[in-house]
């Protein structure tokens, strides 16, 4: 088991702690939070050891689980590495790109693993079309949420879209060619409504939307691809992939049969793949555990979750 200690005790972090606790992959050893008399409540409360300083949680640990605002991220994870400690970072990977270059370089350098915690790459109803979704030529994302002060402090990009943006890249085998966007401040000093459209070298054009002050909660994408349209449902835990082969010469009663103007018959026909039920946070803490124990790269690596604030950046740049 692998001793793990988290640094920041917040909403997200707390949720770490307690699943770090339930792994059979980790040996929680404690935690640091920057708040004191609200880090001495929550030991009080769950038992989790407090360390008055990163420095001591650090050096007691193998892999220490970043859970802190992002603009200290760059400076929690130096210290880490400068440790030679493995390193979890949620996401957005750092402030900006720069820093998250300077960390890779680093983690190269000391030959220790990194992951990024772009927690949707692990949503059961992505794993299960996942392997489907090959050379997508359109993909459209709308994330939307309730209004929530928790988070407003950075752009509703960094928040929210960047979670679609991630998924985009990981599907999407081509270099990003060109980046349009617009967003609204309503209610927060950064933008609470934005809608990006990134074009692909190799044609594919992804369109998303997000906002942070919806009446409702969305989290879906559409992929279409030559003879396939794939919905993810990230927020429901849904899915439906629907396909097109060439029409058998005598379809059935009940086949759907579609006919172009050239005469050409096609078939559509639906697939609900398995959905199985899952803890993604668990799963991306456990599945970094199998990468460090099996000397392997993470599933969300830092050269991803990079590249995923560099677009992120490049849609904020165009506001």
């Amino acid at each position: 088991m692998l001793k793990a200690g988290v640094l920041g005790a917040g909403h997200l972090g707390k949720i770490h702690l307690r699943l770090l606790n339930q792994s059979e992959k980790y040996e929680l050893v404690g935690f640091y939070d920057a708040d004191e008399t609200y880090a001495k409540k929550i030991e009080a409360e769950f038992g989790y050891k407090y360390f008055n300083s990163i420095d001591a949680l650090i050096d007691a640990v193998d892999m220490v689980d970043i859970v802190t605002p992002t603009l200290s991220h760059y400076e929690c994870a130096i210290k880490a590495i400068d440790k030679g400690k493995h390193i979890f970072i949620e996401k957005p990977i750092t402030n900006t790109v720069e820093e998250a270059e300077h960390i890779r370089e680093l983690l190269a350098q000391h030959n220790i693993r990194g992951q990024v915690g772009h927690v949707e790459r692990f949503n059961p109803a992505y794993l299960a079309v996942k392997d489907q979704i090959v050379n997508p030529m359109f993909i459209e994302t709308h994330r939307l949420a309730e209004f929530n002060p928790r988070g407003t402090d950075v752009p509703v990009v960094l928040d929210l879209m960047i979670h679609d943006i991630d998924i985009i890249l990981s599907v999407v085998k081509s270099k990003v060619k060109n980046v349009s966007a617009s967003g609204v401040s309503v209610i927060s000093d950064t933008p609470d409504i934005a809608n990006a459209r990134i074009e692909f070298e190799n044609g594919c054009v992804a369109n998303l939307t997000a906002s942070r002050i919806s009446l409702k909660n969305m989290r879906k994408s559409r992929f279409f691809q030559k003879d396939a349209y794939i919905s993810v449902d990230f927020l429901e835990k849904k899915c439906e992939v629907v396909k097109m082969k060439d029409a058998p010469k005598n379809p059935g009663d009940f086949d759907m049969i579609l006919q172009n103007a050239e005469g050409v018959k096609k078939q559509i026909y639906f697939d609900n793949p398995e959905i199985a039920n899952n803890n993604a946070i668990l799963d991306e803490l456990n599945s970094f555990a199998d990468a460090i124990n099996n000397n392997r790269s993470p599933i969300v690596t830092l050269h991803d979750g990079t590249e995923a604030l560099r677009v992120a950046t490049m849609i904020i740049d165009q506001f």
